[in-house]
């Protein structure tokens, strides 16, 4: 396979440029080193999960994107117990840009098991942005749907005149329903000019019960092993991180690396034929900051190493007859990524953001063989040294004009090459494999995208009680190499390329188009002087050309089964409403009553097809009833869903019932010390997950309709839940 685009040497003549800006430029120094942001860019059009609400969390979850679920507009997909997928107004997974320090991950899974955010535990992030729709192409590019923005702690130092600072901070937790239990540990050793921290977690869990009887069956194909009626099967998991972090700081100047290593021998997955088995990643990120007289300049070099293993976890069956005695899938990802920007202050009113990234992505996706009957003699390539090369620049201009108006206006440019090898099959007839890997073989299988983003965004002010903010963008994606490149219309191996939890079988198209979005979204924000009450409300409409949905294979016709898709370009169009607000009820004696609370609309439809799209999130809600008195907090949680009535015929998408959910909470913070207790469904409803996908956790998965249909992965019933931090 040749490459003629070397968008490498691009990068290199990019990063010069950049430092020879930043060193022309350079005339004063400043006390200290601080990323200063816009008036509009971080304003009505983000919302932020700080430190005091991720420390909330902290025994609640140890999946990293739930902490996302008060954010108005953003749902998740369900998916192991740590690796959730974020939904943003009901654009999901790779259609949306999710950073963790500046790093873009790549999902190197068929299933897309270990997506970004699963490879950091809560306890180790300081804070999570939401660009919600409309997202300045300074955060966005290669997405559609939004942007997220994670961050784990900055580098501390010791105060001028301080010799040393000691700092740390370990917990605990446990929960009930699933005996999850786990803890974080982070440390810090630094002086005025050099930092070392290290941060490090442990989780584990059982499978979850439901708040009732959901199946018919208790048999899971396991010799000796069966499942109660209440208990929702490969819903356990086991995962540890580790991150070491080393800074550096003289004057205006911060240069920092950071080392992450993930390992999870286990997580199983109740909408997935497959158990992801062993999950290893290695990262380093390193980056230099520095501040001058005339802005910022920000860069970035990383790493990261996957290697992926699958095969079925105790609650699937494992033997198929005398020749199959499992199925193992390996997938190896590796990512060469730089990251350049610039806050350039051209006038006290005017800020100029601008930047480059490069990417580079490659994907090896095979599977062994098992026995000796149709899975053999040979490996199974599913994708065959494939690769995604990603190669961009923006610029971004923010204007100040009075206290009443502020825009922002910005475009960016991005070149995507994506390709992959020849492949073939176990080696036998068995599922057309040799006419289906003869056939993708036949076409050259290079693709190259030019991709154009724009983002316009006006902020009106008419008084201190008022904010108006409008956005208008358009938003490019190139697909990914699971989307293009995936090639056997077999069963059995379409149903192991499967990343939306719908037990459906997948087949990729290599002439897949870009998708491109036209969003527009406008945020009316009401509220007292002192911010003691606000009301939000943010309709929206998305068109999106060129949408990649589904369509079936020649033969699928079956409504009530699973059936094989190949992916296929449409185009579709989401709309819906935000709601949000919160307000102070009460100051007494007795401490402070409030309320806060989110209410989330969506709606989308396949224009071609009159289809709906799938997996959107119903019409939903959250009431939070709370209450704050010194260091005790207590909240009464409301939560609810109507039924899902719109879904996807051309998937067989499953209906889901309405429900109504009680939560309570209470912590008490001391000093240093914080405890919390609570209760996740307090009247043990059995409720199912809208966005939970088809359940498939238990029995013959490898076979496409070896499991009954029809089932929806429930939620988690009554689950009493306490967590311990210290700080130190």
């Amino acid at each position: 396979m040749k490459y003629y685009f070397n968008p490498l040497t691009y990068v290199v003549a990019a990063a010069l440029s950049f430092f020879a800006v930043q060193q022309a430029l350079a005339q004063t120094t400043l006390n200290e080193v601080v990323v200063k942001t816009g008036k509009i860019r971080d304003a009505a059009t983000s919302a932020e999960v700080g430190s005091a609400e991720i420390a909330a969390q902290h025994a609640v979850t140890r999946d990293t994107a739930s902490l996302l679920q008060d954010i108005p507009g953003v749902h998740l997909y369900g998916a192991g117990g740590v690796s959730s997928l974020p939904v943003i107004h009901g654009l999901a997974d790779d259609r949306l840009r999710i950073t963790i320090d500046g790093m873009d991950f790549i999902s190197s899974c068929a299933n897309h098991m270990n997506p970004p955010l699963s490879y950091l535990d809560p306890g180790n992030v300081a804070k999570i942005k939401v660009y919600a729709g409309i997202s300045p192409v300074s955060v966005g590019g290669d997405s559609i749907g939004g942007t997220i923005v994670a961050e784990t702690a900055a580098p501390q130092f010791a105060a001028p005149g301080q010799r040393s600072l000691i700092k740390g901070e370990v917990g605990s937790f446990y929960r009930s329903n699933n005996n999850a239990i786990g803890g974080n540990l982070s440390a810090t050793l630094a002086n005025e000019f050099f930092s070392i921290n290290y941060s490090g977690a442990i989780t584990t869990a059982d499978n979850y019960k439901a708040g009732g009887n959901f199946k018919t069956t208790t048999a899971t194909g396991r010799p000796g092993h069966t499942l109660p009626l209440d208990e929702v099967g490969s819903t356990a998991y086991k995962s540890l991180t580790h991150t070491v972090g080393i800074a550096l700081r003289a004057d205006n100047h911060l240069l920092e690396a950071k080392l992450g290593y993930q390992n999870v021998p286990y997580q199983f997955y109740p909408n997935q034929r497959m158990d992801m088995l062993d999950n290893e990643q290695k990262r380093i990120n390193v980056r230099y900051l520095g501040q001058y007289n005339w802005g910022t300049f920000d860069s970035r070099v990383y790493y990261e190493a996957v290697d992926h293993y699958m095969n079925f976890g105790d609650d699937k069956q494992l033997v198929y007859g005398t020749a199959v005695n499992g199925m193992p899938m390996y997938s190896r990802g590796r990512t060469l990524g730089f990251n350049l920007k610039s806050d350039v202050e051209l006038t006290r009113d005017d800020l100029l953001r601008v930047g480059a990234l490069y990417q580079h992505y490659t994907l090896r996706d095979w599977w062994p063989p098992s026995g000796t009957g149709a899975m053999s003699p040979l490996d199974f390539e599913n994708i065959n040294h494939g690769k995604r090369d990603r190669l961009g620049f923006f610029a971004e201009w923010e204007r100040y004009f009075n206290p009443q108006w502020t825009t922002l206006l910005g475009a960016r440019y991005e070149h995507l090459e994506t390709d992959a090898d020849n492949v073939h099959g176990y080696g036998n007839m068995m599922g057309n494999q040799i006419p289906d890997s003869a056939a993708f073989n036949a076409h050259g299988h290079k693709r190259k995208d030019d991709n154009v983003d724009l983002t316009a965004l006006a902020r009106y002010t008419p008084n201190n009680m008022l904010d108006l903010e409008l956005g208008l963008a358009r938003k490019v994606r190139t697909p990914n190499l699971y989307e293009r490149y995936t090639w056997s219309t077999w069963g059995m191996a379409a149903i192991m390329n499967n990343f939306v939890g719908d037990g459906n079988g997948y087949v990729g198209n290599m002439d897949l188009k870009p998708e491109k979005a036209y969003t527009a979204a406008l945020t009316i924000d009401l509220h007292a002087a002192e911010r003691e009450w606000e009301v939000k409300a943010t309709p929206y409409f998305t068109y999106v050309d060129d949408y990649v949905d589904a369509i079936r294979i020649p033969g699928a016709t079956t409504n009530n089964q699973f059936v094989v898709l190949r992916y296929a370009n449409h185009s579709a169009y989401l709309y819906g409403v935000d709601l949000s607000g919160r307000a102070v009820l009460a100051k007494t004696s007795l401490g402070e009553f409030g309320v806060r609370g989110l209410m989330n609309y969506t709606r989308g439809e396949n224009k071609k097809t009159g289809d709906d799209l799938y997996n959107i999130m119903p019409l939903n809600g959250k009431l939070t009833f709370t209450h704050q008195y010194s260091s005790w907090s207590n909240a009464i949680e409301l939560v609810g869903a109507t039924r899902k009535n719109d879904v996807s015929s051309v998937r067989n998408e499953i209906h889901t019932k309405g429900y109504f959910l009680t939560n309570l909470r209470t912590s008490y913070t001391w000093k240093n010390i914080r405890v919390d207790l609570g209760v996740e469904n307090l009247f043990d409803r059995l409720y199912y997950l809208p966005l939970g996908g088809a359940y498939t956790g238990q029995g013959m998965t490898m076979g496409i309709n070896g499991i009954p249909y029809g089932i929806a992965v429930p939620g988690m019933g009554r689950s009493v839940y306490a967590g311990l931090n210290i700080k130190f």
